[in-house]
């Protein structure tokens, strides 16, 4: 009886310890699929995120890393990246938006080049303030602009400070010849100028601008758009007399159909002289170095041709090419003359 039992109770301990193992295996092997504890997910988050940029860097940060160089280079394929990108936004653009942005590329035209004409006389006290003040005008003028300034006998250290100290492009002249009569004087120094625009070939429209006069910011944007001759009403005023005196022309719209004169009947004491101011009229500058095409000699050929004359007398013959401005009816006041008494003016 014994020895029967005793295989029995080895059988009963092997199916006890196979079931045994069969569960642990099971156990074991779905435990293999279940998902990984917190302790293990932070860690494989932080591996990822302190990853080398070079194997997955931020987007924003690629052109900050390209272009910034100690050697202050630059890298020329974020200049095409970009500009790349710039095409692809102006295709996307609708039809209206690039008819916008074509507009503003068609209005950059350049302005034409304004030569004022400035004489001085040595005489006048008021020189040196009525520099300054012109200078101040002419600075808050849209470039181009040119200021000749002509001076009477010597070049004076005044002058000469005060247009170094300006912010315009000017020419300082020098007229050495000796006169008894002002408006002869200042004539001669308006063809020294003359002739330096034209040996010089300087393109523009000139302006003949006493230091007595006032301007309206204006005023130089109109005479941009003279084409060969222009002219304009000037109001003089009279600081002692209190009153107002306007010359220049009458127009219809912007062609001339008479004058405004100080002397009514179109004469003056000294028959040489025009009855028209010239500080009313400007002019296209290649009529001094075209000789042919406006019937006069050039000053190479003759050397005694009166420019300034030629001018005065170019405006009152042709009438044709003579625009009046502003062109709504050269009605509108842009320039003054301020007449201050016993004063050297130019």
């Amino acid at each position: 009886m014994g020895s029967s039992e005793r295989p029995k109770k080895k059988i009963h301990l092997w199916k006890k310890a196979t079931v045994h193992f069969l569960l642990c295996f099971i156990v074991g092997f779905f435990t293999g699929f279940a998902p990984a504890n917190k302790s293990s997910f932070s860690t494989r988050h932080v591996i990822a995120t302190t990853a080398s940029p070079e194997i997955s860097p931020p987007s924003e940060e690629i052109p900050v890393k390209r272009v910034e160089h100690e050697n202050g280079n630059f890298d020329r394929s974020v200049l095409d990246e970009s500009l790349a990108i710039k095409v692809q936004e102006r295709h996307d653009l609708g039809p209206k938006e690039e008819k916008v942005d074509m507009g503003k590329e068609v209005n950059l035209t350049p302005r034409r080049l304004v030569i004022i004409v400035t004489p001085t006389n040595d005489k006048d006290e008021l020189r040196g303030v009525l520099l300054r003040k012109m200078a101040n005008t002419l600075s808050l003028v849209p470039p181009p602009l040119l200021w000749v300034v002509v001076e009477s006998q010597s070049e004076s250290t005044e002058v000469s400070d005060i247009l170094r100290k300006t912010n315009v492009m000017y020419r300082h002249l020098v007229s050495k010849e000796n006169f008894t009569d002002v408006e002869v004087e200042m004539d001669h120094q308006r063809n020294i100028a003359l002739k330096h625009i034209e040996y010089h070939r300087l393109s523009g429209i000139v302006h003949f601008a006493s230091l007595y006069n006032v301007y309206d910011l204006s005023f130089f944007d109109e005479i941009r758009t003279i084409e060969v001759f222009g002219t304009w009403p000037m109001a003089f005023l009279s600081a002692n007399r209190q009153r107002v005196r306007i010359e220049g022309p009458v127009c219809d719209s912007s062609e001339v159909i008479g004058w405004h004169l100080k002397n009514l009947n179109n004469s003056t004491d000294d028959a040489t002289r025009s009855p028209v101011h010239i500080s009313t009229v400007g002019f296209n500058s290649s009529i001094l170095w075209d000789p042919e095409r406006w019937g006069r000699l050039s000053s190479t050929q003759h050397t005694s041709q009166n420019s300034i004359k030629f001018v005065k007398e170019e405006v009152l013959e042709e009438e044709t090419k003579l625009k009046g401005i502003p062109q709504d009816g050269c009605s509108k006041i842009m320039l003054w003359n301020l007449h201050i008494p016993n004063v050297i003016k130019g």
